[in-house]
This record gives structure tokens, sequence and C-alpha cells, in this order.
């Protein structure tokens, strides 16, 4: 799991201060200010709008005359797992239109197979419950049980598409709905690729209009540009090192025709 982009500035902020009281000084000095006019530039300029933007412009809606696909797949981060057990009920999290999303598409097209691929995100891999919250959820919303296909082993976007391939076994004959928040469509559409899937993209949970001109200016609403910056970093970080260690075949996926 990538570490968090502002923690990361955070803790490089620390380290620069503590430098500063052993014979480190001039180079903790440096590295504390650096970190802090990082952090300053990211809370007040559109630093996080230019970053996430190409994340999300990067695979438009398919047509809504879309030929009827094998299955639709949902990527985890749907719901606040945590607060959804102790609730018990469905909490969604920032991410919770890929599962309504995902519902409407499961009504449009009700002879495809549902997949919802989420686990755990921790080092000991301890099942999710998730999975088990959005099965629950889409029978609620009317979608038979018997459509729906959790995996829930997968940590990450990897694990995502290889676990999913492994139950589906995919045919490049076949399409599949791939559906995500779309900062995070270009990565898991190139790990989908690699895994055999013949996908189509459906991105959801946009956080952008895209760039307008009255996004590109001095902003005072820090703790959102901050989460804007945090995300769009993380991704960015995410496909280069999936690009570097050659689990997508592209730094940038993009749709077939101009990846």
């Amino acid at each position: 799991m990538i570490a968090s982009p502002i923690n990361l500035l955070l803790l490089a902020a620390l380290i620069g201060v503590l430098l500063c009281y052993v014979r480190r000084a001039h180079f903790g000095r440096g590295l504390a200010l650096a970190a802090v006019l990082i952090l300053l530039a990211a809370a007040t300029l559109p630093l996080g709008m230019l970053l996430i933007a190409p994340l999300e412009d990067r695979f438009p809606l398919p047509p809504l005359d879309l030929h009827p696909p094998e299955g639709i797949i949902i990527l985890g981060g749907a719901i606040d797992d945590r607060v959804s057990a102790a609730r018990g009920e469905t909490v969604f999290d920032e991410g919770g239109e890929r599962l309504t999303e995902a519902v409407v598409l499961a009504k449009r097209f009700p002879q495809a197979r549902v997949v919802y691929t989420s686990g755990s995100n921790s080092m000991t891999g301890a099942s999710s419950t998730e999975a088990l919250q959005a099965r629950k959820f889409m029978s609620q919303m009317g979608i038979a049980p018997e459509r729906v296909t959790i995996e829930d082993k997968s940590r990450n976007t990897d694990e995502n598409a290889r676990f999913t391939a492994a139950i589906v076994h995919p045919e490049l004959s076949q399409r599949w709905i791939v559906v995500t928040s779309a900062f995070h469509m270009p990565r898991a559409m190139g790990l989908f690729e690699k895994a055999g899937f013949n996908p189509i993209a459906y991105p959801v949970a946009f956080r952008t209009r895209g760039l307008w001109p009255d996004d590109l200016r001095l902003s005072f609403e820090p703790v959102r540009n901050l989460r804007i910056f945090e995300i769009a970093v993380h991704e960015w970080i995410g496909l280069a090192a999936y690009w570097m260690s050659g689990r997508i075949d592209h730094l940038f996926p993009g749709p077939r025709n101009s990846a």
C-alpha cells in the first residue's frame, strides 16, 4: 500500500526540524522548509486539480447504447466497512458512486454477471466486510443475490484484477464493464487488460469538472485542496510503481487506440 503523500510531507518536515538540533541543521532547515512550502502550495494552489484532471479525463463514459456486456466488475472503496459493521447498515465512503452506479448498470443489463472485488488493505490479509455489505445493499436494491459474485481476498488493485480473472476466466471475446472512481480508472484498466480482460471503462465519482479557467486560481479551501492533491499524487505514484514493476504495460494507460 502506498503511503499517504501528505503524511510523508509532514514526516519530512518533522525530520527536518529534528535535524536542526543535531549537526545537520542546514540540511534540516532546507528539508523542513521544502516540505512546508509544498504543503502550503498544495493547500492554496490548484496543484491537485492539475494532477487529477488528466486522470479523470483519460477514459470517457461509454455510449448509452452499449452492447450488453458479459459482466460488471465493481472495485471496492464504495463502503466504509468498519462503520457499516458497527452501525449495522451500509455506510458509503468517498467512492460510494462505484456501487450505486453499478446497481443502475446491473438493472440495465439484467443478464450480466456482477462481481464485487474488495478485500483487506491490512498486511495480515484479514477478511473485509465491505464485499458482504455490498452484496446486502445490492440485494436491497433488487439485484438477485445469485447474480453477485464476491471476491474478498484482494489487498490492492493488482490483486483485484488477478483474483477476479481467476474466478471468471475472461475471454477476449467477452466485454466486462469496470466500475471505479474516475481518477483510479487508468491504473485499473491497465491492470485488468494485463489480467486478460477486454474491459470497458465506466468512470464514476468524479472530483473535478475538468480544467475550467476559474479552477486555476488561488483557493482558500485547504482541506479540499490537500485531499485532491493527496489522491492525485498517490495515483500517479501508483501508476509509476506498477509500470516500473511490469504490472501494467503503459505508464499512463488509456483507450486502446491512444495508450
